[in-house]
């Protein structure tokens, strides 16, 4: 009996295999790499040569139109980055789906920038800088570190901390931004944010992430806050209620920009740090396209002059605006100096 139950549980497996291997066999063919503003063909391919009813196509999720196993899709209008595509199949009373994407780059390099130094003034090694903004004359700073994190109002000529508190041990400090004289303090891998009184320091309220799991750089436009996270993508946050409404990626002509840290809005484009590299990118916050780069890696052989920096940890970090004297200010985590530079086209 016991063979015989083992018998039957094996015939019908077998049928249920049998009726699954209907011999169709699909694949999507697409270009292995789009620029913007390129129309690319997506096709949803039998490779058995069986007839199929009806193919509907999907690109993040919507239906778009299609002919017959073919579809075309303007890029301009999905912008750079990974985009999924799904096509369904129809046939024989079945479906099936298959799944991929397409990458979409920058149509254009972008400009490079050398720099020079305009000024110099002290910065305190003690501070682990994660976030850094110019706001009435005082330059407000954000340190890292888990056990070691800060919020800081710093005179610029002196360097001197006027004022600081700490967060909570458990909390790795990240980037910073002040909105209606609040500041708005991200953490990195608690998945919240924190709101401070701009005079005091005191702590209002907190809120947390959603679909970005991680808080690094903070700024802002008219708007929105703008959040990274990491990785090659850009948030965008309502200031007041702290949702993210959508996000964009970064990319250049030819890769996807990782690991994007503190960020600052100056004149209509994102400034960021690029963590553990000695440059600035310079987005478009509409598309995500990298306009440009400035190269600061002799910035560490400048501060190597009067100090010896960690590899891979005392790296570039903040960045600074002063709109009114058109004055930008750079940092890097532990330096001993802020840089007040000028970008120079190359």
């Amino acid at each position: 009996m016991k063979k015989f139950s083992i018998l039957i549980a094996f015939v019908s497996i077998l049928l249920i295999a049998i009726s699954c291997n209907d011999g169709y066999k699909f694949s999507i063919e697409k270009p292995a790499k789009t620029v913007l503003n390129e129309s690319v063909t997506i096709k949803m391919v039998e490779k058995n040569g069986k007839p199929v009813d009806k193919i509907q196509f999907y690109v993040n999720g919507k239906e778009i139109a299609s002919e017959g196993n073919t579809a075309t899709i303007n890029t301009t209008n999905l912008g750079v980055g990974k985009h999924s595509v799904a096509a369904l199949a129809f046939f024989d009373g079945k479906t099936k789906k298959k799944n991929s994407f397409i990458e979409v780059f920058a149509n254009k390099k972008p400009a490079i920038y050398d720099y020079k130094i305009v000024n110099t003034y002290p910065h305190d090694t003690k501070a682990y800088t994660q976030g850094l903004e110019y706001y009435n004359g005082f330059l407000y700073e954000t340190t890292g570190r888990r056990g070691e994190s800060t919020l800081r109002k710093v005179d610029i000529k002196t360097g001197k901390v006027l004022q600081k508190i700490d967060l909570d041990k458990k909390y790795f400090g990240e980037g910073m931004t002040i909105v209606n004289h609040k500041i708005i303090w991200l953490t990195w891998q608690n998945k919240k944010g924190f709101v401070y009184d701009l005079e005091t320091f005191k702590q209002e309220k907190e809120f947390a992430y959603n679909k970005s799991k991680e808080g690094w750089g903070l700024t802002q436009d008219e708007n929105n806050l703008i959040k990274s996270d990491g990785t090659n993508k850009i948030w965008f946050l309502d200031k007041e209620t702290f949702k993210e409404k959508h996000s964009i990626q970064v990319y250049t002509h030819d890769r996807a920009l990782e690991s994007l840290n503190e960020l600052e809005l100056i004149n209509g484009k994102i400034y960021g740090n690029i963590y553990q590299k000695s440059a600035i990118a310079i987005i478009n916050p509409k598309t995500g396209i990298v306009e440009g780069l400035a190269d600061l890696r002799s910035l560490e052989k400048e501060m190597a002059k009067t100090q010896k920096l960690v590899a891979n940890d005392e790296v570039l970090n903040g960045i600074a605006y002063d709109k009114e004297n058109n004055r930008l200010f750079v940092t890097g985590k532990y330096w001993g100096k802020l840089f007040e530079i000028e970008l120079i086209k190359k």
